[in-house]
């Protein structure tokens, strides 16, 4: 319910009618305790904060007459919530006479009638506890001081049992604050459960709370008061309980207290009024005097049940305090060590390289000497001798004054964490190297892959791929068996990691096949490299082949641009297969290398709008080979970046690409773009003249004109799609070996015969 949470607490109702006051004839005015307590009644009619009378809820006669009559011997509890807060007092008192007229409509029984009233006056006793600053705070409540609101309304019922004798009535103080769902923390009651009482007290509490006037704000109607009752119907109140509240308030407020009021003083038994209270003879739970007594308490059951060593040293350097901790950790009892010196010889330290430590180094000493705490990872050793990994926390401890009076050293078990790690380290291992030979796994050469291709990249450094394949490698494992095939597997491992150089990678890749990643290895080299390891597998006599050698093909490649690592691959693949159909045993280089010219600023287009909305890139290139050739590294192009052939007629191709750029793809917005490129070759003869040398018929070239398009250019970047279509275009150029066309190197074509070439290239494909 919206409001201050002490709104149940702070409520104030306007004065009442003239004239409503007469004392009762069964009550003697001259009774001096009487007026004695009219008088104490009358002085407490100020409220600190605002300085404004305290108007009582009937006179201030009545109210004192009810609460005794109601109250009896208990009286004295009301009193003392009067002298803390009239405004609290006068809130319950309200309260109970609303809920005991609610409960007689209700036809509640006479017994449970009583025990509610008794219940409404007291809820909120514990309001004795609160101090001053929140009590009195004018304001709505922080959620600090919202909370101990809430454990001082939990208090009253405290306050109430060592002479409460109905177990009901306490029952129904401890709930009122509970909420109808269950879901206010700190009480375990909820819905039918909660007792009827509180159920009716909290209602008219809440009502009671909203209707009076605050400093904080103002009093709401009764409507307005009854609605919010039936938001909070559910939550917070008893639905049902709220809409009968709602039927009861049909009259007028006032009058229902007036009767209630009369009812108290004429029907009230003193007797029975006073046969809830008698003194409570259970026991309560005794409580360590003094808060040195409760540290010192808690301090001792701290130490003794730390499963870590903790170790006090004074500034003499004595051991003082030896917990239990230590004992398991150590095994050394604590009554045979206190007193002695502290000396790192006790427990054998050492360093994690097992280096035995000094006094000079030691953390105790070192701790009490400069007053620096450190934390290292030392071992020490058991009454057993068996040595432990742990964490040792030095702390150094000072008095005010800046004295040194001693210091702890703390002792952490890590001999798990040692473990751990090392479990960690084999699993990392067991995870990325190939269990047979103790190489990369595929899995590691597919993750270094990518980073090795990248990192060359930035550098502008060549970088070149290896894989081999065994030759007739079934044939090793039908003849001679498949521990003979894994001796053979086990010597190629073996040859490569031996040609590896710092920054290599050797991996499996799957059977007999395997790839190696040579850094900062151009393709030349690299296929130095693979030749050496192809002589000295095939010189190399397998034992359980009864001295026969093996071989190996090998393809090799060099990164090239606008290679990708997956093309990368690809065309190393491929070289293997051309190994395998040459014959076999043999080394086969593919791919023009890095070359000198791999940047794509020179195939920036201007900044201009295209005529053409899907085309990106449009180029004339130049490959000194003659179309045949050109055709033929063309279908490694197709091959390696698994293009398709969309349709060849006469010097005319059309491929589409699908660029991943997977090394690239860092953003979730990042996605393949499909590019058609459009091919146009022509062979062409240059003149004579242009060798310069007599008897020559001239240089046969091929032109190829480039024109690159997205197929879908929706929602996208224009900047990203011309940057793609660069790498597609320098890998291409790479591929072909070509040059960009310059304006003075156009020359008329000899003879075109182009379509005669890839026609049965095309045939071929399909």
């Amino acid at each position: 319910m919206p409001g201050n949470p002490l709104s149940s607490v702070s409520a104030i109702l306007p004065p009442t009618p003239s004239g409503s006051s007469a004392a009762p004839e069964a009550t003697s005015a001259a009774d001096p305790w009487m007026r004695e307590l009219a008088t104490l009644l009358g002085e407490l009619e100020t409220i600190c904060q605002t300085r404004r009378r305290l108007p009582p809820v009937l006179s201030a006669m009545r109210d004192n007459q009810l609460v005794q009559v109601r109250l009896g011997i208990a009286s004295s509890l009301f009193k003392a919530l009067q002298f803390k807060h009239p405004a609290t007092a006068g809130h319950s008192l309200r309260v109970a006479l609303t809920t005991s007229a609610w409960a007689l409509q209700a036809g509640l029984s006479d017994n449970l009638r009583d025990v509610i009233e008794v219940a409404a006056l007291l809820h909120d006793i514990g309001i004795v506890s609160l101090p001053d600053h929140i009590l009195l705070k004018p304001g709505l409540l922080a959620p600090d001081e919202m909370a101990v609101v809430i454990r001082a309304r939990k208090a009253s019922a405290e306050i109430l049992g060592p002479s409460c004798a109905s177990p009901e009535m306490l029952e129904i103080v401890e709930n009122v604050s509970a909420w109808y769902d269950g879901t206010r923390a700190g009480f375990s009651l909820r819905g039918e459960a909660i007792p009827l009482g509180a159920r009716m007290i909290s209602i008219a509490e809440a009502f009671d709370a909203m209707t009076t006037e605050h400093v904080y704000r103002p009093a709401r109607s009764h409507e307005r008061a009854i609605a919010e009752l039936f938001e909070c119907g559910g939550t917070q109140f008893d639905p049902h309980l709220v809409s009968q509240f709602a039927d009861f308030l049909s009259g007028d407020v006032s009058m229902i207290q007036h009767e209630a009021a009369a009812r108290w003083l004429r029907a009230l038994d003193p007797e029975l009024v006073n046969s809830y209270w008698h003194w409570n003879t259970v026991p309560s739970p005794s409580v360590p005097q003094g808060n040195h007594k409760i540290h010192e308490l808690f301090e001792h059951k701290l130490l003794e049940n730390m499963h870590d060593a903790v170790v006090f040293i004074d500034a003499a350097g004595r051991i003082t305090l030896w917990n239990r901790g230590a004992e398991r950790l150590t095994g050394i009892a604590g009554t045979s060590v206190r007193g002695h010196l502290w000396n790192p010889d006790l427990l054998h330290l050492a360093d994690e390289k097992g280096n035995f430590i000094g006094d000079n180094d030691c953390p105790v000493h070192t701790a009490l000497s400069s007053g620096v705490q450190s934390l290292r990872r030392l071992t020490i050793k058991n009454r057993v001798k068996r040595p432990m990994a742990v964490n040792a926390h030095a702390i150094p401890v000072a008095a005010e004054g800046g004295e040194m009076t001693g210091a702890i050293l703390l002792f952490h078990d890590a001999s798990s964490e040692t473990s751990l790690e090392q479990r960690c380290q084999s699993l990392y291992e067991k995870a990325t190297r190939d269990p047979l030979t103790q190489v990369a796994n595929r899995a590691e050469f597919d993750r270094v892959q990518e980073t090795f291709v990248t990192a060359h990249k930035q550098q502008n450094a060549p970088c070149s791929l290896l894989i081999c394949d065994m030759d007739r490698f079934k044939q090793v494992n039908d003849t001679f068996g498949h521990q003979a095939g894994d001796d053979a597997i086990k010597t190629l491992a073996g040859l490569l990691k031996n040609a590896c150089r710092p920054g290599d990678l050797v991996a499996r890749y799957g059977g007999e096949e395997f790839v190696m990643l040579c850094a900062d290895c151009d393709n030349a080299t690299a296929a130095r490299r693979a030749e050496h390891i192809r002589k000295a597998l095939f010189h190399t006599p397998q034992q359980r082949m009864n001295a026969r050698p093996v071989s190996a093909s090998f393809g090799v490649t060099e990164m090239q641009p606008g290679d990708t690592p997956e093309t990368m691959l690809r065309r190393a693949d491929r070289a293997l297969l051309i190994a395998k159909a040459q014959g076999r045993n043999c080394v086969v280089q593919l791919g023009s290398g890095s070359g000198k010219d791999s940047s794509s600023a020179s195939f920036r287009i201007p900044p201009r709008r295209s005529d053409k909305p899907h085309e990106v890139l449009q180029k004339t290139l130049i490959t000194a080979v003659p179309v045949k050739m050109a055709v033929e590294k063309l279908r490694g192009f197709v091959a390696d970046h698994q293009a398709e052939v969309v349709s060849i007629h006469g010097n005319h191709v059309v491929l589409e690409i699908t660029d991943q750029l997977s090394y690239r793809m860092r953003r979730v917005s990042d996605r393949a773009m499909t590019f058609t490129i459009d091919l146009k070759f022509e062979e062409e003869r240059t003149h004579p003249e242009v060798t310069r040398c007599r008897g020559s018929a001239g240089l046969v070239r091929t032109r190829i004109h480039v024109q690159i398009s997205l197929q879908k250019i929706r929602n996208r970047r224009r900047e990203e799609v011309l940057h793609r279509a660069e790498q597609v275009l320098i890998s291409f150029r790479s591929y072909l070996m070509a040059t960009e066309e310059e304006e003075n190197d156009r020359e008329e074509s000899a003879f075109v015969r182009v379509g005669r070439i890839l026609i049965p290239w095309l045939i071929r494909r399909k």
